[in-house]
């Protein structure tokens, strides 16, 4: 099946096209359907996204609140639970982790947190950029080391 074998199912809708401005007698000729004079008439009228016709827009009537970090670093995260997938004595590299699909490429922004969420069986050796405190305690309680890269 292609595109263009696509077709609506009997009695369902595919509606003509509006032909605006083709005179009269259709219905939508003359004004095209945009009526009498106005701002929405002339060409490239119309106001802009948010704008309540003068009145203080709702963005403008909601109070400033927080503040956003420039310099906050994003990191990626994984839970050591994840980490069962592989077999023992892997060592687990963000490359690894991005192949296997546990993270994504486009989250890895300034690298890659484990936390400790859940429980871990394999004696793995796990190279990171960050690590929880609970992480590193399970994954040495469990036989594997860790690395900070």
């Amino acid at each position: 099946m292609k595109l263009n074998d696509l077709r609506p199912n009997a009695g369902g809708g595919s509606k003509p096209r509006k032909r605006v401005g083709r005179g009269i007698g259709s219905g939508l000729g003359k004004t095209a359907g945009r009526g009498h004079d106005g701002q929405n008439a002339r060409s490239g009228g119309g106001v802009r996204p948010g704008f309540e016709g003068g009145q203080m827009p709702l963005f403008r009537r909601l109070p400033k609140r927080g503040f956003t970090n420039i310099f906050a670093k994003e990191f990626a995260i994984v839970n050591i639970e994840d980490l069962n997938v592989f077999a023992d004595d892997t060592v687990v590299t963000p490359e690894l982790l991005i192949e296997e699909g546990l993270v994504k490429k486009g989250k890895v922004i300034d690298g890659i947190k484990v936390l400790g969420n859940g429980e871990i069986t394999k004696k793995l050796t796990v190279k990171s950029h960050k690590f929880s405190k609970s992480a590193v305690e399970k994954i040495e309680a469990a036989g594997g080391k860790t690395e900070v890269i």
